[in-house]
């Protein structure tokens, strides 16, 4: 696993009441981008030295971004047929 600084870690949810966490790495440690990573929680705000498991990804800004619009578009994809549901 390698990142830069800027880059998401997301550590995958294990079960259905267990949502995926997501985190900026704010520091890395080793020259090569190898963990460990130090991770700005995105749900608490919280920092952490973090050493990634096997249920965890880098994802580059760029990629987080286009996900983000992703789940933008289907948001108001779906805002928009509920209201569309209503005014029938």
């Amino acid at each position: 696993m390698k990142a830069n600084v800027g880059d998401w870690l997301v550590m995958k949810g294990t079960t259905l009441d267990q949502p995926d966490q997501r985190g900026l790495i704010t520091e890395i440690h080793s020259p090569d981008g190898a963990p460990p990573y130090v991770v700005r929680w995105l749900a608490t705000d919280h920092e952490a030295t973090v050493f990634p498991g096997a249920d965890a990804i880098v994802v580059t800004a760029r990629e987080q971004a286009d996900a983000d619009e992703r789940a933008r578009h289907r948001f108001g994809a779906v805002q928009s047929a509920i209201s569309h549901d209503k005014s029938k």
